[in-house]
């Protein structure tokens, strides 16, 4: 829906599957924050996965709504939130600001593939249909924003999904990791470009990777030793999960300064696992693309 030309667009149709999200998280709701409101009409709403269906895909049915990924550690989120929540009043009420806490939400955070932060997607009409990442300059951010309104209440047309890919997306989702895995290489062996698959597949791989893992202590491992090859690929790893892609990313770029031989190739092969679960068009796998590209030549 944006002009690439002037919008940071990263949006890839069909990449989001909310299905899972429509019935109300078996976790009770925790106290919501008193939202904020500008011209009479809610303009700022704190979110969490067991307020998302009404807050967020129900209200978008009427009303657009922009997600802010972000976390309270994320210092391009304090650039990026202050000035999204400052639209949002003067819009008064012609588009909601729904803030969703990574750290909290992680289950929201995975379901939207979010790799880094800040990350804002726009729904409308009970679905998600554009999104960036990073720091966007105010004058940008307006000019997305009036594409989103422009959209309004109407769901824009989209092609059929691929029941092949909502399979394996669901068995992902519900933790059925053999069975999404047999689905995403059927997939590929059938359709060998399917980036949406290939993503898959190497979420099943990093799923698997980080299972049983503590998260703390992986990466304090990781810190106490940075040569050790294993603690720095874990740590990683939990990186991506916890909506730090690009500190993932630049650990292991600085891991592949730092090795040779077997154990510099098995550092690359496990960062281009990582990078295709975000896709190309994430603007942190295209920085640190070239980051790597720096580092092996």
């Amino acid at each position: 829906m944006s002009d690439p030309r002037t919008t940071p667009s990263i949006f890839t149709r069909g990449a989001v599957d909310l299905s899972a999200l429509r019935t109300p998280a078996p976790a009770p709701a925790a106290p919501a924050a008193p939202p904020q409101n500008g011209g009479g009409g809610v303009a700022v709403i704190d979110v969490t996965e067991a307020t998302f269906q009404s807050e967020v895909l129900e209200r978008s049915l009427t009303t657009p709504v922009i997600i802010d990924f972000w976390a309270e550690w994320c210092q391009p989120c304090k650039q990026l939130s202050p000035v999204l929540e400052k639209l949002a009043v003067e819009g008064g009420g012609a588009w909601v600001l729904a803030k969703i806490d990574v750290d909290s939400n992680q289950r929201l955070a995975q379901m939207f593939r979010v790799q880094s932060i800040p990350m804002v997607y726009a729904v409308v009409g009970g679905q998600p249909v554009d999104a960036f990442a990073g720091v966007v300059p105010e004058p940008q951010l307006r000019q997305w924003l009036d594409a989103v309104l422009q959209a309004g209440g109407v769901q824009p047309a989209e092609a059929p999904e691929d029941p092949r890919l909502v399979e394996a997306d669901d068995a992902l989702m519900t933790g059925d990791l053999e069975t999404a895995e047999r689905a995403y290489k059927k997939i590929l062996a059938e359709s060998p470009a399917d980036a949406a698959a290939e993503a898959g597949l190497a979420h099943v791989a990093l799923a698997r990777r980080v299972a049983g893992a503590n998260p703390a202590t992986a990466l304090a491992t990781a810190q106490a030793k940075p040569d050790d090859v294993p603690a720095q690929l874990l740590a990683a790893d939990v990186e991506v999960l916890s909506g730090q892609a690009d500190k993932a990313y630049s650990r292991l770029v600085s891991l592949i300064r730092r090795t040779a031989g077997d154990e510099r190739e098995e550092v690359r092969k496990h960062l281009l696992s990582l990078f295709s679960i975000a896709g190309p068009d994430d603007p942190a796998v295209a920085s640190a693309r070239r980051a790597l590209a720096s580092a092996l030549f």
